[in-house]
């Protein structure tokens, strides 16, 4: 099934989730007040973004391969705030249906149904003022991870409870039955996320077989599956990555990581990985045969793309695992397209793989260009940032910028102006990709 057929796929059950309780509200309600109508359309596109919101960030393989992570919490973070303006609107449409009801805002006059709604909305305002300042922030990444996860908990299960002691929606037939399809949904996805992937999942643990220093500062973890490599449930394809969990418990701090290794490299994944916490310490740590478990794999960003003609890929610092997944699995496949690496680095010295990007030179068409940010002793090479002029030296005159696709991982200074230099060759933005883990 192709990647166009999945995401056409998901578009639909995103769409029907979203647009078949309104279409069955409004031809089963029969001739109703205005504001009547409002305070449940609302209503019902709150509910629906809500289970959409949850759904999309629980890292459905599938899902996250259609779309990719990017997009994917760019719609999550988009359907959370839609949702509530929607509940502002149909409290705003409650009101003004009966002027009466303004005192269900007093929590002490409010029956159970609105006392549901009055905690679920305040959940969800708190997910929301959470999210627009998580930049400010100055919590560690799991402490905000689990106060998002709680926050959106209380939000479903406070307005599950607010439409069920209504009783009001749920008297329609119809709708009774949309709503628990719905319930029952969303409760297997988080299943899955939470209980079967994380705890319970055979194919989810491995082993370590090695631990490689590549630096001072970025170290090589090689992964074994502890029950033989299953090549059904691992099919990655070269770009992905897995979140990395060092115990198997719900609450286990996990980070995501991109794949470094080819997925031609028999019974291994591997992962290269800079040490930049106490979590990347700890698996500098690891030793052969320690338990790891990997939740993956996940993403868009890969070269395994039927429309791509050649491969330019530009990374710096650790951006460029992704692209040695990349060209260790051209060179196992024959890979005749052009490909050309660019690789941004503070100094020589912080330039990995350069030994095996030479000897993947003579496998496939593979140039490899390296720039230094700033200009060293004895250095006669690229300096600066990334520009038209690199890139036009990068592509030469065999290749049209706008037949190529561009695969971008880096600092955000990095691909802020590698999206400039792109844009001023009139690379169309198909032909760009980039992924960011970001708050995962």
């Amino acid at each position: 099934m192709t990647q166009r057929v999945v995401r056409a796929g998901w578009l639909a059950v995103f769409g029907a989730v979203l647009a078949v309780p309104v279409a069955v509200r409004l031809a089963t309600s029969g001739p109703l007040p205005l504001w009547n109508q409002l305070a449940d359309v609302t209503g019902l596109l709150a509910l629906s973004g809500l289970v959409c919101a949850a759904v999309l960030p629980s890292r459905v393989r599938s899902l996250t391969r259609a779309f990719g992570i990017e997009d994917i919490l760019d719609v999550h973070r988009f359907l959370g705030m839609s949702a509530a303006v929607l509940v502002l609107l149909h409290l705003a449409s409650v009101v003004a249906m009966n002027p009466a009801q303004v005192a269900l805002l007093d929590p002490a006059l409010n029956g159970p149904p609105a006392k549901a709604a009055s905690v679920a909305t305040a959940a969800l305002v708190m997910l929301v003022v959470l999210a627009v300042a998580r930049r400010r922030l100055e919590q560690r990444y799991e402490v905000w991870r689990w106060i998002h996860v709680l926050l959106a908990v209380t939000t479903l299960v406070g307005s599950a409870l607010h439409v069920l002691l209504l009783n009001h929606l749920v008297n329609v037939p119809a709708l009774w039955t949309i709503f628990v399809l719905l319930a029952v949904a969303v409760t297997g996805v988080l299943a899955h996320r939470w209980l079967w992937r994380t705890l319970l999942d055979p194919s989810t643990e491995f082993v370590v077989a090695e631990v490689r220093r590549e630096s001072s500062t970025v170290t090589t973890v090689s992964l074994a599956a502890r029950n033989g490599y299953d090549e059904d449930s691992w099919d990655f394809a070269p770009g992905q990555f897995a979140w990395l969990r060092l115990t198997r418990s719900v609450t286990a701090e996990e980070h995501p990581f991109t794949i470094a290794s080819s997925p031609h490299l028999p019974g291994r994944v591997e992962f290269t990985i800079r040490n930049a916490g106490d979590f990347t310490r700890g698996i500098n740590r690891l030793r052969p045969g320690q338990p790891v478990w990997v939740d993956g794999p996940h993403g868009s960003f890969t070269s395994d793309v039927s429309s791509v003609e050649g491969v330019v890929m530009i990374s710096g610092g650790v951006g460029i695992t992704p692209m040695m997944s990349m060209v260790r699995a051209a060179a196992d496949r024959r890979d005749p397209r052009p490909h050309r690496l660019v690789v941004v680095a503070r100094n020589r010295d912080d330039v990995l793989f350069r030994d095996e990007l030479g000897w993947l030179r003579n496998e496939l068409d593979l140039e490899v260009t390296e720039v230094l940010r700033r200009p060293h002793p004895g250095w006669d090479g690229h300096t600066g940032e990334i520009n038209v002029g690199l890139l036009t030296t990068v592509l030469g005159s065999e290749h049209e910028p706008a037949q190529l696709d561009y695969f971008l991982c880096g600092p955000p200074g990095l691909i802020h102006d590698t999206l400039e230099a792109l844009d001023a060759l009139g690379v169309p933005e198909h032909r760009v990709h980039t992924e960011q883990f970001d708050m995962a």
